[in-house]
């Protein structure tokens, strides 16, 4: 805890969080102002226009506004609302979608900037309610923007789905309901996949919260069909692996009606109705719309893996065809004719930052410009790469997380990108570099502690990163030594004398000899997670093995 920024004093009351911990919802500026424009639009039956953003945040945002939307008046939410997603990966404020006939058009996680559409709705006599988390220049003068990073908001780690929440708990008081806390599943769906900092006393609880009870159709269906690689019981860690790439597999790969019948699926009122199933075989049947979502969502997720090998291995032949890997920073330009899809570069530039342990720029060629997706390395000791191609200034922009951006470069500019970066970065070593939170030497710890530290797996997310333990000196005899599943999934297990485990996932029979002695012992040095095993109702601990070293070997040992 204190590794991650906790005071002392403060570990036992994040380990408790209460409802004390979410904030009064009138912090939020504008907010009342919001409402007083949604309540008009009510009472006066005028017409309400929502747009989701395109991503699992924005799409839960909206979900939640409109279930609630439900939950206060039917009637009006059926008659006088309506809503549509932006085609592609556009995102905020795109005119030409916006009906003639609305009075307000309401933008969950999305649009804060867009200053100038705001002016030009307003000019036509439309008004623009934002719920939004993102960062922004100023507030528009022409439109009413709730926003937690343009006011004295004390939680800047709430997601578009967490001011939506606020909004609606500050509607829920106003009106003398409680709608808001219906919705908190969604609100924790929104938070996770938008890779928002859990170390926050109402974001954890808040997430905690929704977590312990899903209600909501496409989140129950994508759980209860990745049961098994979720176990028990959800996590943080489960939602962002396990749930949230299948939302944004459909986000990337689907269709404009598949988007539509996923965010649908979200709708409490839309989600079990009956609809043409496009099963294979079951033509002329009819299936429930979350049905539909959650098989699409499956297959989709395959032809995005398939997608995404195809392009990963014509952006490994330019790397080998060009010689790329002599420069510090992986940089691959795509030309137009390009196989790989703008909607996967982001994935393929993950894929090639784990292989080469590189920060990369995978870029697509526009007009005048390259543009694509930046990552850099999680485990490097360059921890801020957007900043450090923003602060080059020969960058056109870098928008979005430290290790995980947009860029872009103009084409002119590539040249001296290359030789400036590599001279800035001559002296950094990109290996992974690990941060530990304990290094113990050979057996010299408790196994409860690592049954500790595992008993904190429900807490683990973005900001409260699971630990690393180290464990140098270890002595592997032929006798603690085993390799499991050979000929399907080669597991390999050390047993320590004081109990403790060690397991090493997607080994290799060669792996196995390397470490085999008939008569000596070799020494290494671990780098791994603390696991809780349950087997037949015995507990032990385990640790998870994320790599390891050679330090010497012993030709006897007794």
């Amino acid at each position: 805890f204190l590794n991650r920024g906790f005071k002392l004093d403060e570990i036992s009351h994040y380990l408790n969080t209460t409802d004390a911990d979410i904030i009064n919802p009138c912090l939020l500026k504008n907010i009342d102002k919001g409402i007083e424009i949604l309540k008009d639009c009510i009472d006066n039956n005028k017409k309400i226009f929502i747009v989701p953003d395109v991503d699992a945040d924005g799409l839960t945002s909206a979900a939640i506004f409109i279930n609630y939307l439900y939950a206060l008046n039917p009637e009006y939410a059926k008659n006088f609302i309506t809503y549509r997603i932006n085609e592609g990966k556009q995102h905020g404020i795109v005119l030409k979608n916006i009906p003639d006939d609305v009075d307000t058009v309401i933008y969950p996680d999305s649009a804060s900037n867009d200053y100038e559409q705001h002016k030009i709705l307003y000019e036509r006599d439309i008004r623009v309610l934002v719920l939004d988390h993102h960062e922004a220049e100023k507030e528009s003068e022409y439109a009413c923007v709730i926003n937690n990073q343009l006011c004295d908001y004390p939680n800047k780690t709430l997601s578009g789905a967490g001011i939506v929440y606020k909004f609606c708990c500050r509607m829920d008081e106003i009106f003398n309901v409680h709608y808001a806390d219906l919705f908190l599943d969604l609100v924790a769906l929104g938070m996770v996949s938008d890779m928002m900092d859990v170390r926050a006393f109402e974001t954890k609880h808040l997430i905690q919260k929704g977590i312990a009870n899903i209600r909501n159709p496409l989140f129950h269906g994508l759980k209860v069909k990745n049961a098994y690689s979720i176990g028990d019981t959800l996590t943080p860690f489960g939602i962002s692996f396990y749930i949230t790439p299948y939302i944004n597999a459909t986000i990337r790969m689907g269709t404009e009606e598949e988007k539509l019948t996923l965010f649908e699926s979200m709708l409490d009122f839309k989600a079990y109705e009956q609809i043409p199933s496009t099963k294979r075989g079951c033509k002329g049947q009819m299936e429930t719309r979350v049905e539909q979502a959650c098989r699409n969502c499956t297959n989709i997720k395959n032809r995005q893996t398939k997608a995404r090998d195809a392009g990963l291995e014509e952006v490994e032949g330019l790397i080998e065809q060009y010689g790329l890997l002599d420069n510090k920073i992986l940089i691959i330009l795509l030309s137009q004719g390009s196989m790989l899809k703008n909607t996967l570069t982001g994935l393929v530039a993950n894929q090639l930052m784990a292989k080469y342990q590189k920060p990369v720029l995978l870029l697509h060629e526009r007009e005048n410009t390259f543009e694509g997706s930046a990552r850099g390395c999680n485990q490097s000791k360059l921890e801020d790469f957007k900043e450090f191609l923003n602060q080059t200034n020969l960058v056109e922009y870098g928008e979005g997380h430290a290790q995980a951006f947009g860029c872009g470069i103009h084409k002119d500019k590539i040249p001296e990108f290359i030789e400036t970066t590599n001279k800035l970065l001559e002296s950094y070593d990109f290996n992974i570099s690990y941060k530990v939170d304990a290094i113990f030497n050979g057996e010299n710890f408790s196994t409860q502690d690592i049954l500790d530290v595992a008993e904190l797996k429900s807490l683990y997310s973005q900001g409260f990163e699971e630990p690393y333990i180290a464990i140098e000196n270890l002595t592997v005899t032929k006798d603690n030594l085993v390799l499991m599943s050979p000929d399907k999934k080669p597991t390999l297990k050390i047993k320590l004398q004081n109990g403790c485990s060690l397991i090493k996932f997607k080994s290799s029979q060669e792996e196995y000899e390397q470490l085999y002695s008939n008569t000596g012992c070799i020494k290494i040095n671990i780098i791994g997670k603390c696991e809780k095993n349950v087997w037949n109702g015995n507990v032990s601990a385990q640790i998870i093995v994320s790599d390891y070293e050679i330090v010497s070997t012993q030709n006897y040992y007794f």
